[in-house]
């Protein structure tokens, strides 16, 4: 699926229909330069699962966790991490496999630690001008 968008009051609908796609996929990763507008969605995404307190960017903590209305929602933002060591002490394997949903920015720096393909929605976002570009299936 393809969705572009021109302006924030969009994106409740981007981040219902990735939700939507995800069904049963609790891992989503959000692929996208710098700026594309990672966390913003990731904010939409939050709040339509029940998270009522302010989500921001887990760029320093790596991870952020929130209480949604279904269980607990993991945020987290891989930039920061140096190698797949510093990911394991941190515990990402475990956050993966607790069922609960995990929000990943920058997944590529983790990706050793993603279970099958089929478990895990990927989300590519294209940034042109103002204009986004959100690609998921």
């Amino acid at each position: 699926m393809e969705i572009t968008t021109e302006n924030l009051s969009e994106l409740n609908t981007v981040a219902f229909q990735i939700l939507k796609k995800a069904d049963k996929r609790k891992i989503i990763l959000f692929k996208g330069v710098m700026g594309a507008g990672k966390t913003t969605l990731i904010k939409e995404i939050c709040y339509q699962l029940g998270v009522e307190e302010n989500v921001s960017s887990p760029t320093f903590a790596i991870i952020n966790a929130y209480q949604g209305s279904e269980g607990e929602v993991f945020h987290f933002d891989a930039y920061r991490i140096e190698s797949e060591e510093e990911a394991f002490d941190i515990g990402v394997e475990e956050y993966l496999f607790s069922g609960n949903w995990c929000l990943i920015e920058w997944p590529e720096k983790i990706k050793s630690f993603f279970p099958m393909s089929s478990d895990v929605l990927e989300v590519e976002i294209e940034l042109e001008m103002d204009k986004r570009t959100y690609k998921f299936d």
